[in-house]
């Protein structure tokens, strides 16, 4: 009955938060490296998804903006009327010694987003919130296409992975204040963003669901 009662309160914080963690990773810098490879994502609101990859080892760096459109230099205001056909995204630059792009795509897949969720994540919807992998290179989309094929026989989802997969593109930086905006709300008002708990909580009983399965 517990259970119940927890995954009901979560439930109800994530009708009107997202998720995030504010943290950075020990290899995180303030600078954007040089000849680092990149991998980019998309996958609801990009502060809930930057804040989930800056603490991993080997990330180096990070930056969120716009990206899978027609507009050239939209700002904010553009993409969130869903006409412009971009995504809110992420570029993330890692140490290809201590990471792997398939790590991170498994990351983005388990962790950082649902990709069961087509044009929306919880009270986002739109498809400038769609779940979407950009590729680089051709080894880039086969190691994204064999993750995405071996969660799917695995069955680690109930219900179908609805991922994108499509060429990376121009990548349009956005506006200052949303990059790593929960350092900004821990530096503004001095306390951790509420929806870092309401995550852990999201987490834990994704994972007991999956166990039970």
């Amino acid at each position: 009955m517990k259970s119940l009662v927890l995954a009901a309160t979560v439930y109800a914080m994530f009708s009107f938060i997202t998720p995030a963690r504010a943290e950075s990773g020990p290899d995180y810098r303030t600078e954007k490296p040089d000849n680092m490879p990149i991998a980019t994502f998309a996958g609801g609101c990009f502060w809930c998804t930057e804040s989930e990859f800056r603490p991993l080892p080997g990330v180096l760096f990070t930056i969120v903006g716009y990206t899978g459109g027609q507009m050239e230099s939209p700002t904010y205001d553009d993409i969130s009327t869903g006409q412009t056909g971009h995504a809110e995204a992420l570029e993330v630059y890692f140490d290809p010694e201590k990471t792997t792009y398939t790590a991170l795509v498994e990351h983005f897949l388990t962790r950082a987003h649902d990709p069961t969720e087509l044009n929306q994540q919880w009270v986002d919807k739109g498809t400038q919130y769609r779940s979407a992998i950009f590729y680089h290179n051709e080894k880039q989309k086969q190691q994204a296409h064999a993750v995405i094929d071996r969660l799917s026989t695995e069955k680690y989802f109930k219900k179908p992975i609805v991922t994108e997969l499509a060429p990376a593109g121009p990548f349009w930086i956005a506006e200052d204040y949303h990059q790593n905006y929960y350092d900004k709300y821990r530096e503004t008002y001095g306390q951790t963003h509420r929806r870092v708990e309401a995550k852990k909580l999201m987490q834990k009983e994704r994972e007991k669901e999956r166990q039970r399965r």
